[in-house]
């Protein structure tokens, strides 16, 4: 079956579906595709809220700025990290006027957070569960907009460009354009013709290539993986951000995130003997960037041998700590930790991807008529580690962008009409799923164990020997089988792992997020 849209959108969080919500005013068809349902998205867990100058009294632009530039290793792109900044407070006003509810003061002042590497507080959030108020405020309105069609369960397997017309395309070639998608449609089993002449990813981040993490387990680097097969840019991949404090619950796939507000109240982080030790790290204590906590916390298990660390919040006013993380609260008393008087067990977490598919400051890729917002792209905000509570303001704000040159530009597209059907002669459905399941065990752990929060070449080098194997096995695999998820996300993960590895290996220093035994840190970087 083949369908026509004007605009594309591949992804459910909150950059799709702020963009597909934008480009329905002007009342085009939209289609909305999404791998599972609406509200599984790394939206709804994001528990710490977002950012964005609100109290002038106190704080302002430039101090935002300063200080995305320093968690970034001043590797960010300042243009976009002035963008994302200065574009920010228009956005919240947006997010309000679609239902999102941030908490406030009894005067009706914001109740500001302030997180890990922020200067000033200037985190809006809804108790611990932003994200989720944020999703669900947004599903509300897309399911009220008759112009959008949603596709709840459909895979996108890959982007339609001149490649399924039988040119070559190559990295080299200068105009790659995207017509739409492949994507397999559940009910029938078949893969649907998606045609569009405007295209959006939005897949979110690449948590589910490591074992452990606080992605949601569809977090499988989809789009990234389409692009670059497309030929499209993928940039900055080897920053991977490790959540320091997801809860150690051993068996819990994705890891329960504690959030970075936490230490922001007050919680400080004490060894496996209950000592405190970020004093030995960096004079911000609990409160330095991610990458840092993550390292401190990573050295500290090394030391001891120990599995975890713990973050003690016992010294803080019961009730407030209640009234501030009730999600935690209950999460944690489900395990029979009160953490009003217990201290929580944490290790890090992959949590983040501060890369993605390279996009201009309109959100468009290198691939024409393709864009690309949110987690799986790289804006060029985050540099070389992402700022606490930056990425839900951006998703947003280039979102908008995206939406704004998109409408501007909608007309000049049409639609290509001599797109190929997917085809699937001669394949059969793969009767051990056991080999699809056992390669994504070896993926997630290749990636922990060598492409972890700390590398080095001979461990690069093991990976990427390892990873080549799956490569050959998975590509016999797919080639002779029917489409299926499980196959798809199989290969991506593996492309992903290893645009992972290999701009790790590229990258012949310690900087940011990328820390490697073979290239010793800077002062700069250490700061």
């Amino acid at each position: 079956m083949t369908h026509h849209y004007d605009y594309l959108v591949i992804g459910s969080g909150i950059a799709g579906m702020s963009f597909a919500l934008k480009v329905a005013r002007t009342g085009a068809k939209v289609a909305l595709v999404c791998k599972t349902t609406l509200d599984e998205a790394n939206t709804a867990l994001a528990q710490g809220g977002v950012a964005s100058v609100t109290n002038l009294a106190v704080d302002n632009f430039e101090k935002h700025i300063e200080d995305t530039m320093i968690a970034g290793d001043w590797l960010s792109d300042p243009e976009a990290v002035r963008k994302v900044v200065t574009n920010a407070p228009e956005q919240i006003r947006e997010l309000i006027g679609w239902g999102v509810d941030f908490d406030k003061k009894e005067n009706g002042e914001f109740d500001l957070h302030r997180e890990g590497g922020h200067s000033e507080f200037r985190i809006l959030h809804h108790a611990d569960n932003t994200g989720y108020e944020i999703q669900q405020s947004l599903i509300e309105a897309v399911r009220h907009t008759p112009n959008i069609d949603i596709f709840e369960n459909h895979f996108a397997i890959e982007i339609i460009t001149q490649h399924h017309l039988g040119k070559i395309v190559t990295r080299r070639t200068p105009d790659i354009t995207c017509y739409g998608a492949y994507v397999l449609n559940p009910e029938t089993g078949k893969v649907d013709t998606f045609l569009a002449r405007v295209t959006l990813m939005a897949t979110g981040g690449v948590g589910a290539v490591y074992q452990t993490t606080t992605n949601p387990l569809v977090a499988t680097g989809d789009g990234i993986a389409m692009v670059y097969r497309a030929k499209g840019t993928v940039k900055d991949m080897e920053f991977i951000q490790f959540h320091p404090t997801a809860l150690f619950h051993p068996g819990d796939r994705p890891s329960f995130l504690i959030t970075e507000a936490m230490r922001g109240y007050g919680a400080v982080l004490r060894d496996i003997r209950g000592r405190e030790f970020m004093h030995k790290y960096d004079p911000r204590l609990s409160l330095a960037p991610r990458d840092i906590v993550a390292r401190a916390i990573d050295s500290e298990m090394k030391q001891s041998g120990a599995e975890h660390v713990y973050l003690d919040v016992t010294h803080k006013d019961p009730e407030e700590t209640k009234h501030h993380f009730p999600n935690i609260y209950q999460k944690c008393l489900s395990l029979g930790i009160d953490i009003t008087k217990d201290y929580i067990p944490v290790a890090p977490a992959a949590h983040y991807l501060c890369g993605g598919i390279k996009v201009d400051g309109n959100g468009e890729s290198s691939i024409h008529r393709l864009y690309a917002v949110g987690e799986c792209s790289c804006t060029g905000l985050h540099g070389g580690n992402r700022l606490a509570s930056n990425s839900l303001i951006e998703a947003v704000v280039y979102a908008d962008a995206a939406a704004k040159h998109a409408i501007d530009n909608l007309n000049h597209y049409s639609f290509r009409e001599d797109v190929p059907e997917w085809n699937d002669e001669g394949t059969q459905h793969p009767e051990e799923m056991v080999l699809i399941t056992q390669s994504i065990k070896e993926v997630n752990q290749i990636m922990g164990a060598y492409v972890g929060i700390v590398r080095s070449n001979l461990r690069l080098d093991r990976a990427w020997n390892r990873l080549d194997i799956l490569y050959e096995e998975t590509e016999r695999l797919f080639k002779c089988s029917k489409a299926s998820r499980e196959i798809c996300e199989l290969r991506n993960i593996i492309n992903v792992g290893y645009l992972i590895m290999r701009q790790a290996k590229e990258r012949k220093e310690s900087r940011g997020l990328h820390y490697t035994l073979d290239y010793p840190p800077t002062k700069k970087s250490e700061s």
